[in-house]
């Protein structure tokens, strides 16, 4: 006798797989554990590839490929907002707008299918050109707005970027030490100190944002801090939010940003100024990172991200997912083009079943064997 152990059988369809799965739940021992694998494997059993139990549930119709990456998504989550976005798109919300789109667009195409196949006679037409116009145009609305929102979702899942900038000494480096609660960055009153990005991680409200301390802007003749303030430059323009720190009666630093940027305007050394000058300031918030004094840049932080988290219902987070989007969208672009300019089915054809094969890659109703090993080799083992 190795164990006294809890046996639970579950039946197919309904277990995780939808395979007759029996689970053994033994005692904490790393003995027992041991050996009770040692005696399975001695009666012919054998350890789960990497995501193999997920592979298993997709190949058997329990979850299309979405879900199935999902699973992944949700047991690597760290944060709140990389939870709920992996439990949103493990219950189907990707999938199904998809497969919705799939569906209104496969309907078109058998359409135009049909009348290739009674080519001889011209004057028939199965499907309405101004109707399927305005399905390509709705369809083009859709997946415009799905690749948006990849911004967004990307930055859910791998951190939103904030970069910090400012003049030198403005307290660039004071800021990410106080948002941090730990002295990462180096402090000092000599100009030209942080010569390149610093980055890391904070939590705000179970989001996870990437803080970029960069080196301060200003002309100077010093090869190594220009190339520094180049990085502080290429930082900021990719930042989704940037951090334009100032001193009271001091210009900004200028530089040209888009519009899919937020810009918060923060006057820094609050302890310094007098009561009058701080209730002046209404453009940006006040604060004192010297003194610790953040919490009201914290909460514009987490309203900021809250808020571009709220702009779709739906969104995408997986690159896979993100370039196939794109391949639809150029295919359902180029039936648009071509419905202006009357090209025969033929043609729009040979566009929409390039539309359909690409939503298609990412629910893994068309796929190759290449992606799905590619795909669950980076699951946990056992998984």
């Amino acid at each position: 006798m190795l164990d006294e152990v809890l046996v639970s059988v579950f039946r197919a369809p309904h277990s995780f797989t939808g395979e007759d799965v029996v689970e053994i739940a033994c005692h904490g021992s790393l003995y027992i554990q041991q050996e009770a694998l040692r005696w399975l494997t001695d009666e012919g059993c054998r350890p789960a590839r990497a995501g193999e139990f997920t592979q298993r549930a997709f190949l058997n119709g329990k979850m299309d490929l979405t879900q199935a990456e999902a699973v992944a998504d949700l047991i690597a989550a760290e944060t709140k907002a990389e939870k709920d976005l992996a439990l949103s798109q493990l219950r189907g919300s990707v999938s199904n707008e998809l497969n919705r789109l799939r569906e209104r667009l496969l309907h078109f195409t058998s359409l135009v299918e049909l009348e290739l196949d009674f080519a001889d006679h011209e004057e028939l037409e199965f499907a309405d050109r101004s109707e399927l116009m305005h399905l390509a145009d709705e369809i083009e609305q859709k997946l415009h707005s799905l690749l948006t929102s990849f911004r967004t979702g990307n930055a859910i899942r791998n951190g939103i970027p904030v970069a910090i900038i400012g003049a030198p000494n403005v307290g660039k480096s004071t800021l990410l030490n106080a948002l941090l609660g730990e002295q990462r960055a180096i402090v000092s009153d000599i100009q030209g100190t942080t010569r390149d990005t610093i980055e890391d991680r904070l939590v705000l409200d179970g989001i996870l944002f990437r803080l970029i301390d960069t080196a301060g802007i200003r002309d100077t003749d010093d090869t190594l801090e220009n190339m520094g303030i180049a990085r502080s430059r290429q930082a900021a323009q990719n930042a989704q939010i940037v951090i334009s720190l100032v001193e009271y009666g001091q210009p900004s630093t200028q530089m040209p940003f888009s519009s899919e940027q937020t810009i918060i305007k923060v006057y820094n050394k609050a302890d310094l100024l007098q009561p009058n000058e701080r209730m002046n300031i209404k453009d940006g918030l006040c604060i004192s990172a010297k003194n610790g004094e953040t919490d009201s840049l914290k909460c514009r932080l987490a309203q900021v991200a809250q808020e571009s988290m709220q702009t779709s219902s739906v969104m995408l987070s997986n690159v896979r997912h993100y370039d196939a989007i794109s391949r639809a969208h150029d295919a359902i672009c180029r039936v648009q083009q071509g419905l202006q300019e009357g090209i025969s089915g033929e043609f729009l054809s040979m566009d929409l079943q390039d539309c359909l094969a690409a939503l298609g890659e990412i629910t893994g109703q068309i796929t190759s064997q290449e992606v799905l090993n590619n795909i669950f080799s980076k699951f946990c083992i056992g998984k």
